[in-house]
Parts: structure tokens; sequence; C-alpha cells
């Protein structure tokens, strides 16, 4: 396997090894963890500035709440605030609870929703400055806990459930996050494209003295039609140098 890629995917690992812990990892557990790449310690300082950057403690864990906007908190309290009216469970209840789950019981699985609430709220906050507010997060979450509390009749016993559960839960969120990443990708290349082709057309304009036509600026700039009237439509037809029908786009 390539070096660079084994870095990337190990430093990945790490990350999520920290997050299941809690937003915590040992220095010995990162070092242990990029043993085959035979890392200096300067390297090793630059992964722990890293994961520092991204609010991982390294033997302590991160207070969560540091980096919450004043919106997030006040969320937060109030999201909080609702689950406290909720019913309560003790460990045995939970228990049993889980048991039940495990057999099928639809009723159960709902209960135990109620059990993991909490915690997701907890793993959010994780998660929270990478372009998603945290309330989505949550959402994302408790979606992926309902499901997950349906699925338990795989484990062999009640004791797997949390980390089953929490694992789903923080799948649910890392997908959310790359979705969302994603598509600002997208609307950055949609607005390149916009920006491109008004940029050429107020040259062009510029040179004429008046608005030109797209058939005049696919001509003179060497780009397609069909580019043009896709990055007009883009911007809502709002390209103030380029003339235009809007009924014939």
């Amino acid at each position: 396997m390539d070096r660079e890629v084994l870095f990337a995917q190990t430093l990945e690992q790490v990350r999520r090894q920290a997050k299941e812990q809690g937003n915590c990892i040992g220095e010995e557990q990162v070092r242990e963890a990029f043993t085959a790449l035979g890392l200096n310690e300067t390297q090793f300082q630059m992964i722990f500035d890293y994961l520092a950057k991204h609010r991982i403690g390294i033997g302590t864990p991160a207070d969560p709440e540091e980096i919450l906007t004043k919106e997030e908190k006040d969320y937060l309290q109030i999201y909080r605030e609702e689950l406290a009216a909720l019913p309560r469970y003790s460990a045995g209840e939970t228990e049993v609870l889980t048991c039940a789950a495990m057999a099928g019981d639809g009723l159960a699985a709902r209960k135990l929703v109620q059990v993991y609430l909490e915690d997701v709220a907890e793993v959010a906050q994780l998660y929270v400055g990478q372009g998603v507010a945290l309330e989505d997060l949550i959402g994302e979450g408790n979606v992926a806990l309902t499901l997950g509390t349906g699925l338990l009749g795989s484990l062999n016993t009640p004791r797997e459930a949390p980390g089953m559960l929490m694992r789903g839960v923080m799948d649910a969120m890392e997908a959310y996050i790359r979705e969302n990443a994603d598509n600002g990708k997208l609307d950055q290349k949609i607005a390149d494209k916009v920006n491109r082709v008004a940029k050429k057309a107020r040259i062009l304009a510029e040179e004429m003295r008046r608005k030109v036509t797209p058939e005049e600026l696919a001509q003179e700039s060497g780009m397609t039609i069909q580019s043009i009237l896709e990055a007009i439509r883009l911007s809502g037809n709002q390209i103030e140098d380029i003339a235009y029908a809007e009924d014939s786009l």
C-alpha cells in the first residue's frame, strides 16, 4: 500500500477511535497506530497538533462545549430540557428493554430509543465545527438510533447494544458531514462556472460596448454554447453583461 494512503487511513482510524472514547485518545495509542510507518518525533508532533486542532484530547478529553456558538448552546439547553421530561430507566430496566428489543419487541425498542437520546446529543458535540448544524447532527443521530434499536436481534448479549447503537449514530453523522461537504464542493463548482462566464461576458461587453449574446460569447471565448446557457440558468438569468430572451433559454 502507498505510504501516503496508509498514513491517511491510519489517521482516520485514530480520529474514529478517539471519538469512540469520548473525543480522547492516549499518546501511546497514537504511537502504536502509526508503528508501521516509522515516524519521527517531529511527525508525531504534527499529528498531535492536528488532533488538537480537531478538538481531540491527548490523554485528557477536550471540552466539547468550548466551541459551541451561543445559538448551539441555547438549542442544546432547550433540547436537554425536553429530554428531562422523558421517562428515566435504571440500568436493570435498560437491560430488560434491550433483551426484549433483541427478541423483536417493538415497544421495547421505542422505549430504548429514549434511553440513548442524551448520548446522541453528546456524540453530536464531537462533530461540531465541520460545516453542519448541531441540530441536524442530532437529528441524523436520532434517526440512526431509532433504526438501530430495530436491529438488535443480531447481537449475542445486551451488553453489545450501546456500542452498536453509538457506532451507528457516529456513522450517520459522519455520512451527513461527508454529504454536505460534497454539496459544498458542488456549490463551489457551480459558482466557479457562473463566475467564469460572467467574467468573459464582461470583458467582451466592454470591448463591444454593449451586452453580448450567448452565441457571440461562445464564438469569441471558445466556450460551448451549452456551457454558457447552463451558467445563465444556474445564475437565475442574472449575468448582467449577457443579452438574451428568457423564453428562448
